[in-house]
């Protein structure tokens, strides 16, 4: 079942991440738009890393994150991957 935000391009659908916010569309998560805001990337710069987004959808889940920060920091640490599970040389 898909359920609308009070944000135009941000959607729940529970057959999609089991439910997670995500950019209507597409199966891209508010969570990675966050995680590369907060790695430096400008939201002007998203869309060129993730190309299938326009700059209207990435200043729109920034918007949901300012708005739901909490819910969105949830997802985010249970989806954190340590990393040495990445890289086994980081310690």
């Amino acid at each position: 079942m898909v359920r609308t935000t009070e944000h135009w391009y941000i959607v729940n659908n529970d057959e999609i991440l089991g439910g997670e916010p995500i950019i209507k569309g597409t199966r891209t998560p508010v969570r990675a738009i966050v995680e590369l805001w907060r790695l430096g990337v400008s939201p002007e710069e998203i869309p060129h890393r993730l190309p299938h987004l326009a700059l209207a959808q990435v200043f729109d889940a920034l918007s949901y994150y300012l708005d739901h920060q909490v819910e969105i920091n949830q997802y985010i640490e249970r989806n954190h991957i340590p990393g040495e599970l990445i890289d086994p040389r980081v310690r």
